[in-house]
């Protein structure tokens, strides 16, 4: 999707701070989402990793923009296991409301429901053969996905080079959205800096991306 989290190529939002010997975690809570995203996540738990990634996606602009790295994960978390029944919305916003008003509150022992089983995967059939090879140059296609997509906004339409085959993996863009894992063919492909950035990009560079075969096509001649 073009949401306000697919930032490669933008400009106006400053420098990338830098933070010397910066700790894993600046507070207790950001090791205990972490913990969290740990044991929810995973095709056989409550949510897939490619649904967390959404989940961030689905942030409100503003919300995404003033939020640090681990309130994202913790919004995403919220939104996945209230779309999967694991709680409701009104059991968070209760919960919310009370720390609120008592930061140093003592939240009564939840009854805790034994979590939904994982969510079928629908059948996915197997992949198919490759349709590229290690040095073919490919075109990356110019979709604009309404869901969850691993091809950049700053990469579409581009042309590169296979530089690397492996194998076929679960295809996000479905797995996402409860879909199944319709495994496709993903490949490292090598952009020259300037086919992505023009003129101003630094000469000799090139930036590399794994990229699902559907988000590719043969480059023309």
């Amino acid at each position: 999707m073009h949401g306000v989290h697919d930032l490669g190529g933008m400009h106006g939002f400053g420098p990338v701070a830098r933070e010397e010997n910066e700790p894993l975690f600046h507070a207790a809570w950001e090791a205990r989402v972490c913990a969290f995203e740990e044991i929810l996540c995973g095709d056989d738990r409550s949510f897939t990793l490619d649904a967390f990634r959404a989940g961030i996606e689905r942030m409100a602009p503003a919300n995404y923009l003033r939020a640090s790295y681990y309130e994202r994960w913790l919004a995403s978390i919220e939104s996945n296991l209230i779309h999967e029944g694991v709680l409701t919305n009104d059991e968070l916003e209760a919960r919310i409301d009370l720390l609120r008003r008592d930061p140093d509150a003592v939240p009564p022992p939840a009854v805790v429901a034994p979590p939904p089983a994982p969510r079928a995967q629908p059948p996915s059939p197997p992949a198919a053969a490759p349709s590229f090879m290690v040095g073919d140059a490919v075109m990356t296609r110019n979709v604009h996905p309404t869901g969850h997509t691993r091809l950049p906004r700053y990469a579409r339409g581009k042309r590169g080079v296979i530089q690397r085959l492996h194998g076929a993996q679960t295809f996000p863009d479905t797995n996402a959205h409860g879909l199944g894992a319709h495994p496709q063919p993903l490949y490292t492909v090598q952009f020259p800096a300037r086919e992505l950035w023009g003129e101003s990009a630094e000469p000799g560079q090139s930036v590399s991306l794994d990229l699902w075969e559907s988000y590719l096509e043969r480059a023309p001649n």
